[in-house]
């Protein structure tokens, strides 16, 4: 399985012609990607009015990862340890971790934080050749 964040998403939803968007289309034909609530969230507030409704009916058909107890209590386990190493990561981004970590998947991600949390051992990276 496959946490995608927000950043390809991003990238697939503005050039649909191009190799994220062709890469992810092929994760989602497949039934490989899981949607973490904060990737939900952002796209969400994101994107335009208009085309909400159809974003919202296109995401209804992944399997979507919520935070628990357990993963806030995972995340906040990390926040010391990261910043012991001078790391720092956003909420979400944290969040996106803990809850693949939570289902042994990977994260794809376009952005640089993600591969600072593998450094850490707190994500595993899904490596597309897209880009």
């Amino acid at each position: 399985m496959i946490v995608v964040d927000t950043s390809v998403w991003v990238d697939a939803l503005r050039h649909g012609d191009g190799p994220v968007a062709a890469a992810l289309g092929r994760l989602l034909d497949a039934d490989e990607v899981a949607l973490a609530v904060p990737v939900r969230m952002e796209l969400l507030a994101g994107v335009a009015r208009k085309d909400r409704p159809a974003l919202l009916r296109g995401l209804s058909a992944l399997p979507v990862l919520a935070p628990t107890d357990d993963t806030w209590s995972t995340a906040q386990g990390w926040i010391a340890p990261a910043a012991d190493q001078g790391q720092r990561f956003a909420l979400a981004d944290l969040l996106i971790a803990a809850l693949a970590d939570e289902i042994q998947a990977l994260v794809w991600s376009l952005d640089s934080d993600f591969a600072r949390l593998e450094t850490l051992g707190y994500a595993r990276l899904y490596a597309s050749s897209a880009r």
